[in-house]
């Protein structure tokens, strides 16, 4: 749970949720493809549908400006290069994001400093219907479904480079992918922890016309931001403390090449200007120098943040994302795709040297069906460990409470006693929260605390009962 998910909730029900589906059913006799928010092809061959939406300003400045929708998404903010822009000082540079799913259309907020109130709920996440209005500041915005529908573009593929997937969340990201590779164009990798970025940059690169040149990767979270600017750009002899000889950056490296930037949202605020310069002229200047140097490289970055909602926080330049974003490509969390695990799980075990006489218990449908009804919060990654950690013992291992957990909603035993289920759930709640907590101030937790308005020392023993590190 996010730290503003406290105060907010969603703003329907699913009594609510079951009923707004039952209105975008089909009627009787009627083609479904015409009225369903989102469906699947019927056949291979077929592109999965879209229903599109229109947005209408209601009250506020701007009323009666009108916008449909071309795709599944539009971002709505006060910068003009959002899909939707709203001209108004009470709306956020990047307010919120409407996109169609397969549950139907959502709204989420991107941390906006006056919030998203659906039907007069405040919500971070929440589903909508036909009619629903949205306030965003002093501006009224109604939902509403057009007749027509959107055709998804998807991949003739399931694999690109290293990834794999049959779903369409996935088939659609590969042909993101390989339009990225066929252009020479900066790439904005986003996801979660684990979907596969640093694979999905690897793979552009190997796909395009830099093939043959190097492909230099830098973790900007790893590194200490005092090094990160000569790792990135180089330095000088005699430039700093340490510094014994001349040393060629990343971009300098991989000249005629890629740089990929990986977790780019950790990037500190000093170098982003930095940064920005090399996209604008492709020039860098090393550490100590007043030199400027020219370089010919591609940049793919790669972050699991929403660098829209740190544009709002004023921790990330709103000019540098938008030279990273030229193309953004999400990667779909593997609880958005469960079709995938059979194939996941035969590359994962071929790559791990698995015998299939010796495996045959995880490849049963019931083991993959177990897989598929997991959470798997840190994706394919966290499966890899599992599997590997059922290669270990020779036998489908039982799914730690952390991973078996679907939809992220602790599932509670009526059997037992009220008081130990409701410590379980209150824990459950406590480490999730104090997690995402530090994650949005970096590990501080002085700050943290005025979040969360509890004191410092109440937090620090919180932290210290889940044997969470700040």
């Amino acid at each position: 749970m996010s730290p503003q998910d406290r105060n907010r909730g969603e703003s329907i029900s699913p009594e609510q949720e079951d009923q707004g589906a039952q209105e975008l059913r089909a009627p009787a006799g009627g083609n479904p493809h015409e009225t369903l928010p989102y469906e699947h092809a019927r056949r291979p061959t077929d592109l999965p549908t879209v229903r599109r939406f229109r947005l209408t300003v209601v009250e506020g400045p701007g009323v009666g400006t009108i916008w449909e929708s071309a795709s599944d998404v539009c971002s709505i903010g006060s910068h003009p290069l959002n899909d939707f822009p709203l001209d108004d000082s009470t709306v956020s540079r990047f307010h919120c994001e409407v996109r169609i799913g397969p549950r139907g259309p959502r709204v989420k907020d991107l941390d906006s400093t006056n919030g998203v109130i659906v039907d007069g709920v405040q919500v971070a996440d929440g589903f909508l219907r036909g009619g629903t209005l949205l306030r965003l500041g002093r501006i009224v915005v109604r939902f509403d479904f057009s007749a027509e529908n959107n055709r998804l573009q998807l991949s003739e593929h399931t694999r690109f480079g290293s990834l794999v997937g049959t779903s369409a969340a996935m088939r659609g990201c590969f042909a993101l992918l390989e339009r990225a590779a066929a252009r020479d164009v900066t790439v904005l990798l986003e996801g979660e922890t684990g979907t596969g970025k640093s694979q999905a940059a690897q793979a552009i690169h190997q796909a395009g016309a830099r093939r043959d040149k190097p492909f230099i990767v830098v973790d900007c979270g790893a590194i200490p931001s005092n090094l990160l600017e000569s790792e990135l750009f180089g330095h000088e002899k005699g430039s700093f403390t340490g510094a014994v000889g001349r040393r060629a950056g990343a971009f300098e490296e991989a000249q005629g090449g890629t740089v990929f930037l990986d977790e780019i949202g950790e990037l500190p605020a000093e170098l982003q200007p930095k940064l920005l310069r090399v996209l604008e002229t492709r020039e860098i200047r090393r550490v100590g120098s007043n030199t400027w140097h020219p370089v010919d490289v591609r940049l793919i970055a790669a972050t699991h943040r929403d660098l829209r909602a740190e544009v709002n926080a004023g921790r990330f330049r709103s000019d540098l994302f938008f030279r990273l974003a030229v193309l953004r490509i999400p990667l779909p969390a593997l609880r958005q795709r469960p079709e995938d695990l059979p194939m996941l799980v035969e590359k994962i075990l071929a790559s791990l040297g698995a015998d299939p006489e010796r495996t045959g218990a995880l490849r049963t449908p019931e083991f993959i069906s177990r897989l598929q009804h997991a959470a798997w919060p840190g994706n394919v990654r966290e499966l890899r460990n599992y599997l590997e950690r059922c290669l270990v013992f020779e036998d489908a291992l039982a799914l730690s409470e952390e991973e078996s957990r679907s939809g992220g909603t602790l599932e509670v035993d009526p059997t037992q006693p009220y008081a130990d289920q409701r410590r379980r759930v209150v824990d459950d709640f406590e480490r999730r929260y104090l997690r995402a907590l530090l994650e949005k101030h970096q590990g501080k937790v002085a700050q943290a605390a005025v979040t969360a308005c509890v004191d410092r020392v109440h937090l620090y023993r919180l932290l210290r009962r889940h044997g969470i590190k700040p």
